[in-house]
């Protein structure tokens, strides 16, 4: 992992300033130069929007947990499990961890991280969703979706400039899904929710079914997005979610045969 190699050895040069590198600092007890550094090669700025997407994924994290007023094991638990099928090591989940914590602060300046973030990810509306994706799932880990958290939620798209449409979308999803491991089987109430994540209904045809199958899976092919600067770790949460774009869309295809 180029950029963490270079975070955990000292060499700061290409890191962030402003509300991230503040939240860097607590972390590594560095002061950070404010604003972003200037960046010379894309392999630079690939590394510097990946740090920028592990820094506020777990710092918001930490905020979308506390916002219904208390942290629940399950929340800390979640976090501990996207850590997990990270494979990050001692060191990196202890950061992770503290920046979760510094989420929770009552100072924590979440519009600045947010737009910080937004920047940083070159508008990359994948890079976006993922990333709220990833909030939905801390502020569904305890089974219910708090008044609070949802209004958060709602703040977080909005200062991301992710469409409202969007985000209920995925709201309806986390909602009806239940958990990302769930397995999709042959009756009914799977055979909805599989079309629910194609975005898409039994009246749509086949052709329109194949394109929203392929329009999602562009949206969360993982090496797509690595590209575009999520960081490797994350491979495996990217490769989950194709996996069960993929199961739905095979299961109304089967379906859609049989009848």
């Amino acid at each position: 992992m180029s950029w963490w190699g270079k975070l955990a050895g000292g060499a700061f040069g290409f890191m962030l300033g402003g509300p991230l590198g503040v939240l860097l600092g607590l972390v590594f007890g560095h002061q950070f130069d404010k604003g972003f550094a200037q960046l010379q090669a894309d392999e630079d700025i690939t590394e510097t929007t990946q740090l920028a997407f592990f820094t506020a994924t777990f710092a918001v994290m930490g905020r979308v947990a506390k916002s219904d007023g208390r942290v629940s094991e399950l929340e800390i638990g979640h976090a501990r499990k996207i850590m997990l099928q990270m494979s990050l090591d001692d060191a990196q989940q202890k950061a992770a961890m503290q920046l979760f914590s510094a989420g929770k602060a009552d100072d924590f300046d979440l519009p600045g991280v947010l737009e910080q973030f937004r920047l940083e990810c070159h508008r990359s509306r994948n890079l976006v969703q993922f990333f709220i994706e990833i909030q939905i799932m801390t502020a569904m880990a305890d089974g219910e979706l708090h008044t609070k958290e949802r209004e958060l939620l709602i703040e977080i798209s909005e200062k991301l400039h992710f469409s409202s449409s969007k985000f209920d979308h995925l709201l309806r999803l986390a909602q009806g899904l239940g958990s990302a491991a769930e397995a999709f089987e042959t009756d009914a109430d799977t055979l909805k929710r599989a079309y629910q994540l194609l975005g898409i209904t039994p009246d749509h045809t086949d052709a329109e079914v194949k394109k929203s199958y392929r329009r999602l899976m562009n949206q969360h092919h993982p090496d797509k997005l690595v590209a575009r600067g999520m960081p490797e770790e994350m491979l495996k949460l990217a490769n989950t979610k194709s996996q069960e774009i993929r199961q739905a869309y095979d299961l109304v295809r089967k379906s859609r045969k049989r009848n």
